[in-house]
């Protein structure tokens, strides 16, 4: 009887926050947890605790003539955990409709020209990712709807399509602060009573569930093996 091969498929869960006790590294460990439960090996990136500069480098620079450029040692060691990955999960706070800047440096140095783009068969072809941006501002702020076509439009169709992802799916994790806010019709920020106790709890209950139900619909979209 032949003998199978097992094939552990990896996850490569970035999180990018300033602070390991924040909203945004917590959800970050919980999806790493549901990941390896799925039997996934994970391999987390925290980029503010590894000390990633987000600043563009010379090195780093794409060059439009040469789409073999040997960019620095520290994009190239990035470029491999990316590589290694048959998923990937971001989870970060939303800041003006936009990744943090760490995230967004990372995506500068590590997609970069002649790796992520820039060939006729992209090296990230088939890989899939699911982008978790917390919110402050709560479901029902109207801000919500444009806020979530902004980031589907940039992550999705301007980064990782364009980058060969087969699949990416953006999670939209409203009412992540204390205090609910929101914007009124005239342009005013409006910033409710902090919740605590037992409804405090109800709410980061009910904030994890949100989180879990957008992992398992998107492990839940991967494609069969033949």
């Amino acid at each position: 009887m032949p003998q199978q091969e097992s094939q552990t498929k990896t996850a490569l869960v970035v999180v990018a926050h300033h602070r390991t006790d924040s909203l945004t590294a917590h959800t970050a460990r919980r999806a790493a947890a549901r990941l390896e439960a799925a039997g996934y090996r994970v391999d987390l990136l925290d980029l503010h605790a590894e000390g990633f500069d987000p600043r563009m480098t010379v090195a780093d620079q794409p060059d439009w003539g040469d789409r073999d450029k040997r960019y620095s040692d520290e994009a190239h060691a990035h470029m491999r955990r990316l590589l290694a990955a048959d998923v990937v999960v971001a989870v970060f706070p939303v800041f003006w409709q936009n990744v943090p800047a760490v995230l967004k440096g990372w995506i500068d140095r590590v997609w970069n020209y002649g790796f992520a783009y820039g060939r006729s068969k992209p090296r990230l072809a088939g890989k899939r990712i699911l982008w978790l941006g917390l919110a402050g501002a709560t479901a029902d702020d109207p801000v919500i709807e444009g806020m979530k076509a902004v980031l589907e439009a940039n992550l999705s169709e301007g980064i990782a399509y364009y980058c060969g992802f087969s699949h990416s799916a953006v999670g939209l994790l409203t009412d992540a602060e204390e205090r609910p806010q929101r914007v009124d019709a005239e342009g005013n920020l409006l910033v409710g009573e902090a919740v605590a106790g037992a409804e405090r709890e109800a709410q980061y209950a009910a904030f994890d569930e949100r989180a879990r139900e957008y992992l398992e619909k998107f492990l839940a979209e991967e494609p069969a093996a033949a």
